[in-house]
């Protein structure tokens, strides 16, 4: 296990990810890109924890996820099932696992300072807290240069990963309103969602 997962975690990281992953049982999968999530935890039927990731993640988003997953295990093994996910409990158990790996020695030094704030009160997502999202897809392998929906002007029509259509609008507090152009209907975007600008 270790050299497998040294294609995609930081060196220093391998090794307290494997012992983890054997204390606690874990059957991690290392999955094809799914848009919709980075990581899945699951109990089967058997009683055996699944955990899965997605292959395409740069080593320092797959660590962060691979650890997010095994709290969503940790915690419902201390707390029992009828927590919220991503409550107040499972919170408290991903800062407590994380903790160890917010270290100079694996993450890069512009990165700490970006995490030590998430993980004081960490999201359900890392793509929901904007800066760390952006700072993290800088490691990730480019194929296309990145436009996000803060960067593009009022106005601007885009289209998202499913080919559908928007025209950008304005700022609520955090997220931006944005028109379907097909439908009409409106839909928030968080700052940082990737998109491919059509025109102006």
């Amino acid at each position: 296990m270790n050299d497998v997962l040294r294609k995609y975690l930081p060196e220093r990281a391998v090794i307290p990810c494997v012992d983890l992953i054997k204390e606690k049982g874990v059957h991690l999968k290392i999955v094809n890109e799914r848009i919709t999530r980075h990581g899945d935890y699951r109990r089967l039927s058997n009683g055996m924890h699944q955990i899965t990731v997605n292959s395409t993640l740069n080593k320092y988003r797959f660590l962060i996820t691979l650890i997010h997953e095994i709290a969503h295990l940790v915690a419902f093994e201390k707390y029992g099932r009828l927590i919220l996910p991503h409550g107040l409990e499972w919170k408290r158990t991903f800062q407590h696992l994380m903790l160890p790996f917010i270290r100079p020695e694996i993450f890069p030094s512009k990165l700490l300072p970006l995490l030590a704030r998430h993980f004081q009160n960490p999201r359900a997502s890392s793509d929901t807290d904007a800066n760390l999202s952006i700072a993290l897809k800088q490691f990730d392998v480019q194929l296309k240069e990145n436009t996000y929906v803060y960067q593009l002007a009022l106005g601007s029509v885009f289209r998202i990963y499913n080919g559908k259509l928007f025209k950008k609008g304005n700022k609520r507090r955090k997220r931006y309103e944005c028109i379907e152009i097909a439908t009409g209907k409106m839909y928030l975007f968080q700052p940082n969602a990737e998109v491919e600008l059509i025109k102006d």
